[in-house]
């Protein structure tokens, strides 16, 4: 009897316990001791040697410092890489002074993740609270780069505008749009929206007009056209060093090939890689990313047709978009991988486990960027063929990704395949209704 209690007991803690379990890790006291802890530990690792934010204080701080001292404001008085709205987010740090400028950037970064941390968790909804820690192994597994570059700015904005669009469509839009005026990107998650959702002429109206306005600032000064010379920039330079594309004229340089051979340009600020071929393989990459992203809009609106529901469409579509736009780029920055993190919230937050496949997958990528990105970075350069193995295996990935939600968007899904999907009920700030809770797809789009 006595054996037979205790059995039942021990039983009845077994099962206890993962309850247990699951009500610490969604704990809001949890959560943000972790997302602090995440924070702290990749910041850190930025400021080990500046090496995760060398493009901080090299290049941001001194064209904060001309636009500050109105010596050279760039993409109004002169050319410049980036859209006109990236230079808000480099401009804040400086209110930290000069001397501060590194610490206000990643204090930025971190307000900004953490007002996307609070729309994402705030309701406690489990399947948001799932993607919020995959979001903290993210960054975690990325490292310095997911903090010390622009796209953190962009990414974190993504997120919200993402969570939001079924919520307040018109402030996600704004959001989204605003996102892309700092780095391009975020247009290919509109793009998706657009195909996704039957509010898709209100959102292109609404991005239209915060596009308006936004540009409408530089011109007032004159900028003239050097507010779109972002887009000359980006078509006229080489091939970068860890863009897909250039995998082939590394092995070359790995082996010595004649001609194959890793270089500095100091106009760009970046390092690219030579040989025979590959201005002509530069010259294509844009066409071939119009040419995926054509079928891709194509295989979406076939599944539209088809009677699949937003919530599969929409982060489907988005990470198939935004994964072309880094597999065919020939710049391929390693904080590119930044930019898989929106999509897969969303997927996440919508589908629950159905969206576990490319989440496993980004959670990879961004472990084998972190490998040779920033502290093994000179064996890349060299470059060495081991590194150059790990960044074959990065790059092949992002082809793994892009055939999964191509596969995915392409197989005919009813609503009864979705009938599990959830859309969230509530985002910071705003509520679909008082006291409202996740609601099941009941359609096939809104």
């Amino acid at each position: 009897m006595g054996m037979e209690a205790a059995s039942i007991g021990a039983r009845s803690t077994a099962s206890a316990d993962p309850g247990t379990v699951r009500r610490v890790l969604y704990s809001p006291l949890t959560l943000w001791i972790a997302f602090l802890a995440v924070h702290l530990i990749i910041s850190g690792l930025a400021l080990n040697q500046g090496k995760g934010l060398g493009d901080v204080f090299l290049v941001y701080k001194p064209w904060a410092e001309l636009a500050s001292q109105g010596t050279q404001i760039v993409g109004v008085n002169s050319d410049w890489v980036y859209p006109f709205g990236a230079l808000v987010p480099i401009m804040l740090p400086l209110l930290f002074g000069d001397a501060g400028y590194v610490w206000g950037w990643l204090n930025l970064v971190l307000l900004l993740n953490a007002a996307a941390f609070a729309v994402l968790i705030v309701g406690r909804e489990p399947r948001r609270l799932v993607a919020a820690w995959w979001w903290l192994g993210f960054l975690l597994l990325l490292g310095p780069i997911a903090v010390g570059r622009l796209d953190a700015v962009s990414a974190s904005l993504a997120i919200v505008g993402l969570l939001w669009l079924t919520l307040h469509e018109r402030a996600a839009v704004v959001v989204l749009t605003a996102a892309t005026w700092i780095k391009v990107w975020p247009a290919a998650i509109l793009l998706a929206a657009v195909v996704a959702l039957r509010t898709r002429w209100h959102i292109v109206l609404v991005g239209a007009v915060t596009s308006a306005i936004i540009v409408a600032v530089p011109l007032i000064f004159g900028a003239g056209w050097h507010v779109l010379s972002f887009i000359g920039m980006q078509t006229d330079r080489g091939l970068q060093i860890e863009a897909p594309v250039s995998t082939i004229w590394m092995w070359q340089a790995a082996f010595h090939v004649p001609g194959a051979a890793v270089y500095y340009d100091h106009k760009l600020l970046t390092f690219q890689v030579s040989g025979d071929g590959t201005a002509l393989a530069g010259s294509l990459m844009n066409p071939l990313f119009g040419l995926t992203a054509a079928v891709v809009l194509l295989v979406g609106v076939r599944a539209l047709r088809r009677g699949t529901p937003y919530t599969r469409i929409l982060p489907e579509l988005s990470l198939a978009l935004v994964t072309a736009f880094i597999a065919f780029n020939k710049v391929g920055s390693p904080q590119y991988v930044v930019w898989l993190a929106a999509p897969i919230v969303i997927g996440l937050a919508y589908q629950g486990r159905g969206f576990r496949t490319p989440a496993l997958l980004v959670l990879v990528t961004a472990a084998l960027t972190q490998v040779f990105y920033p502290f093994l970075y000179d064996t890349l350069l060299v470059p060495e063929a081991g590194m150059v193995a790990v960044l074959t295996l990065r790059n092949l990935m992002y082809f793994v990704i892009l055939g999964w939600t191509i596969a995915a968007l392409w197989r005919r899904r009813h609503r009864q395949e979705a009938a599990d999907d959830l859309v969230p009920a509530h985002a910071w700030p705003f509520h679909s209704a008082p006291g409202a809770h996740p609601e099941p797809v009941g359609g096939a789009a809104r």
